[in-house]
């Protein structure tokens, strides 16, 4: 028996229940797990069906119970089920085999007269038994004849079974009388609270069963083995069936729930235009794209969520591996391709605000399958497709979506609750263009033609690139980086988003999955600083209005937030997005960010450096006013913020969720602040009060005095412990000490030691109140490279910078962290900090 011998119908309903975030899975023992026997102390379980309960009983967030009629005792004895599988005997009244203790003496007084009753019925009838329970007992007839079993269980019910006190339950064959209440039912609801299901699914064979099947409701599946009346939705014939069911039902819990066939995240391309980003795995599946901002939902969450989340894929009609998959040159389209068959897809940026467009072309001389499935608000709306002439309409969402493709025959495909399109295309007779708009009902041609759009979109990045001063080492690469630090600029408002992506995992199966789509004030400003660095200002003087403009909001300059959304307002609560698995079954899937309400010190130091890599290219293009009044009152307001918190403890750079500490790179940033203000006074001719001096020196005595700790000979990651930080590193890469100082290079050593593990150097290793672990992270192993070069190791320097370099995928994006054991990507994708990293290694190198 396989589960393709199953109804469909009862394949899709476990599939469906497959995906609950917290499932439970119970069934009946005789009749549903053990075939029925002429004799009960025989009636041993199916091996396969015993296999799957145990594996499910493992799976995270997966509950296993077997509720049966038997004593507890003889259900353990029977099925030798491991511990991880409740057992509930008796019909759902027995959950503990001590239990009876807890049995009043006139209860035990009714049981023993139920037994002497029941025991005398038995002895008049031939074949019948007794079985003894700790609080009820059972008259079994199974093996008498048809008209002793009746005039037996007649002589009960007219009898002993209407003495007061006693409950009674009949199924095939036993009649139960209990001295307190039982009910499958209600012992189903006691497990289900218990571990908090959000689905449960139940397999009985029994009229006893029926009690169970009647608690089902929402998302719950009842299954009902056999013949007879029932309230169960589903029926399966056999406890060979039960078994198969079982197995399918393990088979989609555990493809669900590990995320299988996650693509390696270094491999995703990402395609961004001004307003939006989307993200494509190797084999061309629109795995990710949010609407109407990139902060918002996810239309398509195929990354996190697998295929039930929303995707948009292309691949060849014939089975084939993909051949390459790369960008055109200077542009964010990414093409892949096929023995005879490519795809090219890109944004277009000739659409108003409020618009997300995505234009995929399938070209090629090999018929493709094309799959449509939008799944809006991260999976979680309901849509149905409704197939037009020029397309298809997304019906049953509040935002309109539309998918142009005039010519392609579409075949709608339903799983029960969503809606899915398919259809064969022949780019041979010409290529197949397919338009996504969302935010409109528009299915009509563009005014534009395709060719003259694309030109448009690729010629944004392509003649951006041209004016870029890059690195000559690996210029390709640098490119590259510079580009994508490009795509996750927000250019509406300004802002500059951290990451692409939500909940890509710092650990694979863990809980560190954080939503990175927001405007971080430090890597923002640290992004711009970069672009600025290699000759384009736009994004910075953008950014440096968009901080103004937060700061319009605030009554004070020390009250910034460490992140806003991409309009510069506040974020909504941190909530976990339940119904997605979560990449490669990585879990919680969150959106919005708690580090909003944190407190950050280091803020305003990154800022006042963006400014400074501004003026300085100001001044070099030969600009009359290179720091001009409106930044000059930006710096003010940051030192203003800094004398004002400067001495406070605060989460740091890295946001840990525990209790404030006094971090060293904090008050670093917080020194480099008012350092840089000084210089920029003393440069340009502005007015420094004379307390800024001051108090940088004020600072630095304080860093350089309870920063260092003689035991580890390092300076550490805060004034009260002996742990490391690689952001400590800064106490020499920003000039408070002089890199040739001795303790600036033991720091380097102690860093090097303590944090770096091969091709990458952690964050920290000290415990953060966060369980689980996490890679390294690309931009502490770029700030290594840095402090390499500042002791005069170059050698070390651009040995890691190699190994930096190999990390990137083959389209050339970096995550946030690596993992060296497994020698994969992790954290979302792709990040900023790794990408500016990356170049400043490049920069100072060459």
């Amino acid at each position: 028996m396989s589960a393709q011998d199953l109804s469909i119908e009862l394949r899709r309903a476990l599939s469906g229940v497959a995906r609950t975030p917290r499932l439970l899975v119970a069934s009946d023992y005789d009749g549903t797990m053990a075939p029925i026997v002429a004799n009960p102390d025989k009636a041993y379980p199916r091996a396969e069906t015993v296999r799957a309960l145990r594996s499910l009983a493992s799976l995270a967030s997966t509950t296993a119970a077997v509720i049966s009629g038997r004593a507890l005792k003889d259900l353990a004895a029977l099925s030798r089920l491991p511990a991880e599988v409740q057992l509930v005997g008796s019909h759902g009244s027995e959950f503990d085999i001590g239990f009876v203790h807890a049995i009043d003496a006139d209860a035990r007084k009714l049981l023993d007269e139920i037994v002497t009753e029941l025991g005398r019925i038995a002895a008049d009838t031939p074949g019948a038994t007794v079985e003894k329970k700790p609080a009820s007992v059972a008259l079994h007839v199974r093996n008498t004849s048809a008209d002793d079993a009746e005039k037996a269980l007649i002589a009960v019910r007219t009898e002993s079974a209407l003495w007061p006190g006693v409950q009674v339950t009949e199924g095939k064959s036993v009649v139960e009388l209990a001295v307190i209440a039982t009910d499958k039912g209600h012992a189903l609801d006691l497990i289900r609270h218990q571990d908090g299901a959000t689905a449960a699914v139940f397999i009985g064979d029994d009229v006893t069963d029926e009690k169970a099947f009647s608690r089902l409701q929402g998302p719950d599946i009842g299954i009902k083995v056999g013949s007879g009346d029932t309230v169960a939705d589903y029926r399966v014939d056999s406890t060979e069936d039960v078994a198969a069911a079982l197995a399918f039902l393990l088979d989609e819990r555990r493809t669900w729930l590990s995320g299988a066939d996650a693509p390696p995240i270094e491999r995703l391309s990402m395609l961004a235009s001004p307003r939006t980003v989307a993200l494509v795995t190797p084999d061309a599946t629109l795995t990710w794209l949010c609407h109407p901002e990139p902060d918002s939902a996810a239309v398509f969450a195929h990354l996190l969520g697998g295929t039930g989340a929303g995707h948009f894929s292309v691949g060849p009609r014939r089975t084939a591996l993909p051949l390459s998959q790369k960008y055109i040159d200077s542009t964010m389209t990414v093409q892949t391709r096929w023995a005879s068959l490519s795809v090219t897809d890109y944004l277009p940026h000739d659409v108003p605000q409020g618009r997300t467009d995505l234009t995929r072309i399938i070209s090629g001389q090999a018929d493709a399958i094309v799959s449509f499935a939008p799944r809006p608000e991260f999976g979680q709306g309901q849509v149905t497709l409704e197939v037009v002439d020029e397309g298809i309409r997304v019906l049953g969402t509040n935002e309109p979506y539309v998918l142009r493709s005039p010519g392609v025959l579409w075949n709608i495909a339903t799983d029960g609750n969503q809606q899915t399109a398919h259809a064969i295309v022949e780019p041979s007779k010409g290529d197949v263009v397919l338009e996504l708009r969302c935010g409109t009902e528009e299915l009509g041609p563009s005014e534009v033609p395709e060719l003259e759009r694309r030109a448009t979109s690729e010629a944004y990045w392509s003649d951006w690139a041209k004016t870029l001063e890059l690195p000559k080492l690996k210029p390709d690469l640098m490119k590259r980086s510079a580009l994508t630090l490009r795509g996750l600029v927000h250019a509406d408002s300004g802002s500059i988003m951290a990451a692409a992506t939500t909940s890509l995992p710092e650990e694979i199966g863990g809980v560190r999955n954080w939503d990175y789509r927001y405007c971080w004030l430090r890597d923002a400003a640290l992004t711009a600083t970069a672009l600025v660095s290699v000759g384009s200002t736009d994004e910075a003087e953008n950014y440096l209005d968009w901080v103004h403009r937060v700061l319009e909001t605030l009554p004070g300059p020390e009250r910034l937030h460490p992140l806003y959304t991409l309009y510069g307002t506040s974020l909504p609560p941190e909530a976990v997005i339940d119904s997605l698995p979560g990449y490669a079954g990585s879990r919680p899937v969150r959106v919005g960010n708690a580090a909003n309400q944190q407190v950050q010190l280091d803020v305003f130091g990154p800022i006042v450096e963006l400014i400074v890599e501004l003026a300085n290219a100001r001044e070099k293009a030969g600009a009359p006013d290179p720091l001009s009044d409106r930044d000059w009152e930006l710096v003010c307001a940051m030192v203003e913020a800094v004398q004002r918190r400067w001495f406070e403890p605060d989460h740091g750079i890295w946001e840990i969720r525990d209790n404030p500490r006094h971090h060293v790179y904090s008050k670093v940033m917080g020194w480099v602040t008012v350092d840089r203000a000084v210089d920029l006074a003393t440069r340009f001719s502005r007015e420094a009060l004379p307390e800024w001096a001051e108090l940088r020196d004020q600072i630095a005595d304080e860093v350089r005095h309870k920063g260092w700790k003689d035991d580890v000979q390092s300076y550490t990651a805060a004034y009260d412990g002996t742990d490391l930080d690689a952001a400590t590193l800064h106490i020499g890469l920003s000039g408070l000490i002089d890199p040739t100082d001795p303790r600036f290079a033991a720091t380097v050593v102690a860093t090097e030691a303590e944090l770096r593990s091969g091709s990458t150097v952690y964050r920290y290793h000290h415990d953060d109140g966060l369980p689980g672990i996490e890679g390294g992270f690309h931009l502490c192993a770029a700030w290594l490279v840095e402090a390499y070069l500042l002791i005069g190791q170059r050698l070390q320097a651009e040995a890691l910078f190699d190994q930096l370099v190999a990390a990137a995928g083959p389209t050339g994006l970096l995550a946030e962290e690596y993992d060296p054991i497994a020698e994969r990507s992790l954290g979302n994708h792709p990040q900023a900090y790794s990408h500016l990293g990356l170049l400043r290694c490049a920069q100072l190198l060459a």
